[in-house]
């Protein structure tokens, strides 16, 4: 069954027109795709983007990790420094300073018994 010259010339704006809705189709489908989020496949159902390998996850866990150990640590800078905000706002403070007038006036009278 041979194709003669006219219905090839009738046939090729339709193969053309077939080819260029497929391959419009497919790039409009990938984007979409990319827009929400889907990971692009291959012919073969793998992903393309993003590559999942070792590596990576294993950098993802370590900076979990450490990023978890961050935030304990500034919870405890944050307690620590609360309580030193309590201590110089609250009467404690005053009390330090009395205390330390008390011995320096108990210095000042043991100092006059020697003499």
């Amino acid at each position: 069954m041979a194709i003669d010259y006219a219905t090839l010339q009738l046939l090729s704006p339709v193969v053309v027109t077939a080819t260029a809705l497929g391959i419009g189709g497919w790039i409009f489908n990938n984007w979409l795709r990319m827009r929400h989020g889907y990971p692009l496949e291959n012919s073969w159902g793998k992903a393309v983007y993003p590559k999942e390998d070792a590596e990576a996850h294993a950098r993802v866990q370590l900076l979990t990790q450490e990023n978890a150990q961050l935030r304990a640590e500034i919870g405890s800078i944050k307690d620590r420094l609360a309580s030193v905000e309590r201590i110089v706002t609250d009467q404690g403070y005053d009390v330090a300073r009395q205390i330390e007038g008390l011995r320096e006036a108990r210095h000042g009278i043991g100092h006059e018994v020697t003499q």
